[in-house]
């Protein structure tokens, strides 16, 4: 039996060691291919992959609010996430906006309050604000800071930050709505699906550069549509037999290692001030988890 917990909650912590590959893998993958192209062929691949693995579950079993609310917010969020990184300026700045995305793990424990009646002590508003307060340090990189500067960065790109923060809250909201919803059931591959088709149509609406097929780019195709496969497979067995409060505990470490396996993949170096900012929305999210467990 522990064998088995064990098992489990290692297959967890493989699953948030390849989601935290995402950022730096969509980003490089639509410097590649492009960004509606290279986002396009990230959710095909991986939607046949967990279909693969899993298979595609039937319509009639899934509560309707998770399936047609659920899978609108799910959908919603995977295309604003590898908009944002797709459109990004530089890699320096797609890392910024793969931060600004990990604003979702505080902000669940937020909207679970009005969502789920989620009782929570009072710290939960300063581990609020420490993320916060964390984004800001991230976008205000090593020099000067003032309100005006970070205005400024944010006019230099303001579409691709804004789907970064509508990314996070409509992720904040899947979580809790198919937590109340889901009954323990996953429609992932029919989400994924809906994400490629979507996509799909919006390259083919739009006016884009043919798709150019390189090795480096199939490989790099083919790892996160696989990973992604793997990490839900992963998941969906560690949080049913494995050790939940090791894993919850460990999930709010993603920001981390998700920046650090970014800036290898795209060989950048952040700064200092840049570390502070991840290690406060970590530390912000776990306070507010805190918040919630003592309760």
């Amino acid at each position: 039996m522990k064998h088995a917990v064990n098992t489990a909650t290692l297959t967890g912590l493989v699953a948030i060691l390849l989601w935290s590959t995402s950022v730096g893998m969509i980003r490089s993958v639509t410097e590649l291919l492009g960004t509606t192209a290279g986002a396009a062929l990230i959710y095909s691949v991986s939607a046949l992959c967990v279909a693969v693995v899993k298979g595609f579950p039937r319509l009639g079993k899934f509560n309707r609010i998770y399936l047609l609310i659920g899978g609108a917010l799910f959908v919603s969020y995977e295309i604003c996430l590898a908009l944002a990184l797709g459109i990004a300026h530089s890699r320096p700045q797609a890392l910024e906006i793969g931060m600004i995305n990990y604003l979702w793990p505080c902000l669940t424990i937020l909207f679970s309050l009005f969502m789920n009646q989620q009782k929570s002590t009072w710290w939960i508003w300063p581990g609020f604000a420490l993320s916060f307060t964390g984004i800001v340090w991230v976008m205000k990189g090593d020099g000067h800071w003032s309100p005006a500067l970070m205005w400024q960065n944010i006019c230099e790109n303001p579409v691709a930050y804004g789907l970064a923060f509508l990314a996070a809250i409509l992720w904040a909201l899947y979580c809790n709505l198919a937590r109340r919803y889901g009954g323990g059931k996953s429609a992932v591959s029919l989400f994924l699906l809906g994400t490629a088709v979507l996509l799909w149509i919006k390259y083919a609406l739009g006016s884009h550069e043919p798709i150019n097929f390189t090795l480096p780019a199939v490989g790099q195709l083919l790892f996160i549509g696989a990973a992604t496969a793997t990490a839900y497979s992963c998941w969906d067995s560690a949080i049913q037999k494995g050790n939940m409060t090791l894993l919850a505990t460990v999930s709010y470490f993603t920001p981390i290692f998700s920046t650090l396996l970014a800036s290898l993949w795209l060989e950048i170096t952040p700064g200092f001030a840049f570390w502070q900012g991840v290690a406060m929305v970590t530390l912000g999210s776990l306070v507010c988890w805190r918040a919630t467990r003592e309760r």
